[in-house]
């Protein structure tokens, strides 16, 4: 059994004010996705420009943020936000869902393209590259705030979370890191390399992550404590992600399609 390394989930204390680290990853993850996907535009992986991308940030961010939470509220908050209304607005406190963020990051998506009249799957294409990258960071904190633990195990892996009982559990927020993260960082990276070499149409990349984030994040489930139980033979992450799954089966088909050059 491995021993939890007891982090403080306040990074730093300024007077009454506390830096904690679930929202340094959150701030970390956006910059860095952000320094990735313009790093790809100036290497020509994108039609984007340097500029469009930097002024979606802000709109990715409210999307991240105000659809995790809501998310967070709808699909596992249970009872408890009908009873605590006020604390649906206290972003500062853990409570984020992945499925509800990509809803927001999507709608932010959508609108921020109509204004510019950007081609949606263009961009979806560019900023699902730099998610993982988010996604990583997202699940480190996790780690740190003890949350989102795994299920009970005898693996030499096991840990002991601060209160989550005194039996082991799998980490399961680092098989997620690792898994939504740094794995699917690779994946995207080589679909993006490849799609430009092949000529295959917009959507493809994106197709790629939301089916990938699908499988991985379905795998996790079955080492990961289930937040709000079973919807028949699947858990709640695992029914969630099924829509993610069918829409990267049919971006996928539609980019596989190579575009016809002009002549």
């Amino acid at each position: 059994m491995l021993t939890y390394p007891t982090l403080d989930p306040v990074a730093l204390s300024l007077g009454g004010l506390d830096i904690r680290w679930y929202g340094i990853a959150y701030v970390s993850g956006i910059l860095l996705a952000w320094l990735c996907c313009t790093q790809l535009i100036r290497r020509g992986y994108s039609s984007i420009t340097e500029k469009d991308m930097g002024d979606f940030i802000p709109w990715a961010t409210l999307g991240i943020v105000a659809g995790g939470r809501l998310g967070h509220v709808l699909f596992y908050g249970g009872s408890y936000y009908l009873e605590n209304p006020l604390e649906i607005f206290m972003i500062w406190k853990p409570g984020m869902a992945f499925h509800g963020g990509i809803i927001g990051v999507i709608l932010a998506t959508y609108f921020f393209c109509k204004a510019r009249n950007i081609k949606i799957l263009v961009l979806l294409d560019l900023i699902s590259v730099g998610t993982p990258i988010g996604l990583f960071f997202g699940r480190i904190a996790n780690f740190i705030n003890a949350e989102l633990w795994g299920r009970m195990t005898d693996s030499p892996l096991g840990m002991v979370f601060p209160g989550a009982g005194p039996y082991p559990r799998h980490p399961s927020q680092l098989y997620e890191a690792a898994l939504e993260g740094i794995l699917l960082l690779l994946i995207q990276l080589f679909f993006l390399i490849l799609a430009k070499k092949k000529q295959w149409r917009a959507g493809l990349v994106a197709g790629v992550f939301s089916l990938s984030y699908a499988l991985m994040r379905s795998f996790a489930e079955f080492f990961r404590e289930p937040e709000d139980g079973f919807i028949g033979p699947f858990t709640a992450g695992q029914f969630l992600s099924l829509p993610l799954f069918l829409f990267g089966i049919f971006l996928i088909h539609r980019g596989l399609q190579t575009q016809k050059k002009t002549p």
